[in-house]
């Protein structure tokens, strides 16, 4: 079967499912594994590469002026499409800042004379809906058996979080998704929170990002805030983090006076829904009980100063 990835999640699930040679395009993001990258790129991001990295604040600037122009963020190849004609395309309708839209990806079929591929939209909202669409596509690849292993040995992973976040105190957290400006992170974030003995602030289970103000986060009391920057690895986290750590309203909250302020690697294990959320989960809970669970692995997450 000739498979197309639209996301890097869906990459990583082909992957996992052991099917990696079988995909024929995916996204100039895909990283993971590293074979990835070895792959056609059928799907790029439609913003200028400038001489010098895009700031965050410049980078909110340009989504929002994208997408009130209702200009696409991504481009598809549409020649590479045709060619490879395949079988299945996985996308998502999640979020339009995060790949070509599924409708969008049917009208360039049919544009092409290939509307017979069939397309898989994955909008997960929650932990469970991220492990259960990788039994989806299992179905779709003839990978029942070893998607049913991946996602009984991910559910087990959640539940034993879940097991000992019953015998500690709650934390109130703070997830950072952006901050320039600053947003409160969402979709299955604070259900991560939540497994892992954390009390959730300013956004609830399967609610979208929002933004929010630095005294919003000030004074809800955070006793932990994690910095994920969606899309940003960790070394990137912990340079963009240097912008705000100092801030008046932030330095006053209650984490940063305590010195409980993390940045992790977010692309990694926060911003995909994929496999790898679990591992997001076990480092998040590390951050929020450090006396509880296992510390990560090195280069995962860091204790901002």
């Amino acid at each position: 079967m000739k498979i197309a990835s639209l996301l890097p999640s869906a990459t990583e699930i082909v992957y996992a499912l052991g099917l990696g040679e079988d995909l024929v395009g995916v996204t100039d993001e895909c990283d993971f594994p590293a074979d990835a990258v070895t792959k056609p790129v059928i799907s790029r991001s439609a913003m200028s590469q400038g001489p010098r990295p895009l700031s965050s604040r410049e980078i909110d600037q340009a989504v929002r002026e994208r997408l009130g122009a209702e200009q696409p963020l991504y481009i598809l190849d549409k020649e590479l499409l045709r060619r490879e004609q395949p079988d299945l395309i996985l996308t998502q309708d999640l979020c339009r800042v995060c790949a070509v839209p599924a409708g969008h990806v049917e009208q360039a079929l049919e544009e092409l004379g290939t509307a017979a591929a069939k397309v898989l939209s994955l909008d997960p909202h929650s932990l469970e809906d991220v492990i259960a669409q990788i039994d989806v596509v299992g179905k779709l690849v003839d990978r029942e058996d070893k998607a049913a292993e991946l996602t009984g040995t991910l559910r087990a992973r959640l539940a034993r979080v879940k097991e000992i976040a019953l015998r500690v105190p709650t934390v109130t957290v703070f997830c950072l998704e952006w901050s320039e400006p600053p947003f409160v992170a969402g979709h299955w974030i604070p259900e991560m929170v939540q497994s892992a003995g954390g009390v959730n602030l300013l956004n609830e289970n399967g609610q979208r990002s929002a933004e929010v103000a630095w005294h919003q986060i000030r004074d809800a009391a955070p006793e932990v805030v994690v910095f994920m920057p969606c899309g940003y690895y960790l070394d990137e986290a912990e340079e963009e983090a240097q912008k705000f750590l100092h801030q008046a309203e932030f330095a006053d909250s209650l984490a940063a006076r305590n010195g409980n302020v993390f940045a992790v690697d977010a692309t990694s294990f926060f911003s995909r829904p994929g496999p790898r959320l679990v591992d997001g989960l076990e480092i998040l809970a590390w951050a929020i009980h450090p006396e509880a669970y296992p510390e990560p692995p090195a280069g995962t997450i860091t204790r901002l100063r």
